[in-house]
């Protein structure tokens, strides 16, 4: 998916050094991630393998140098959960309000259709009243794409001494039904998304 020459294509194990330096601002400056650590690289890359064993974890670059990522995890560790997943976007925060994180959502939704997942979930921190950790700008993201509020948490989540909310925001992305099939791998389909949305 290439547009004003930012290309998607799917995270590789070695982005992980270059992907943590996107963020580990987040972590440091912001409770956007409720993480107060910054991960290692190995501890990054773990997580990209861990991801990819079974879902999309896709990158946005231009001219080589990655602007953000985007993937997926389980929602829930229950055989009937399959159908859902919760998702995470991250952009470089120099390079933001550029459409780089609709594009790397809309990749991602496209994928996922073809794994026949049905529900995106996103878990999102929300301040009670804006401040400079914390604004407001994920949930409105996520509204712009379609996503609707399901639940708010109050003050579960602490940092920089501060307590924040956290709410819950689903998209619904496939049709429920009986018999409903039970969704494919990303490895199964990572062929065919390839081909279909130029994905690399």
């Amino acid at each position: 998916m290439g547009d004003q020459g930012v290309e998607i294509r799917i995270a590789k194990i070695e982005d992980a050094e270059k992907l943590l330096k996107i963020y580990a601002p987040y972590v440091e400056r912001t409770a956007i991630t409720f993480e107060y650590d910054i991960p290692t690289v190995e501890e990054f890359a773990e997580r990209i393998r861990h991801v990819l064993k079974k879902y999309p974890y896709l990158v946005a670059e231009q001219n080589g140098e990655p602007l953000g990522y985007a993937y997926v995890e389980c929602f829930k560790d229950r055989t009937a959960y399959d159908w859902a997943v919760e998702t995470s976007i991250y952009v470089d925060q120099e390079k933001k309000h550029k459409g780089t994180g609709g594009k790397l959502h809309h990749a991602l939704e496209q994928i996922l259709k073809e794994q026949g997942i049905l529900n995106m979930n996103a878990c999102i921190a929300y301040p009670q009243e804006e401040d400079e950790y914390l604004t407001r700008n994920s949930v409105e993201f996520h509204e712009h794409l379609g996503y609707r509020l399901a639940g708010e948490f109050r003050q579960c989540g602490y940092k920089f001494d501060r307590w924040y909310n956290m709410v819950w925001m689903e998209k619904h992305i496939g049709e429920h039904h009986q018999g409903q099939a039970a969704p494919k791998t990303f490895g199964e389909v990572k062929e065919a998304i390839k081909e279909k949305y130029q994905i690399v």
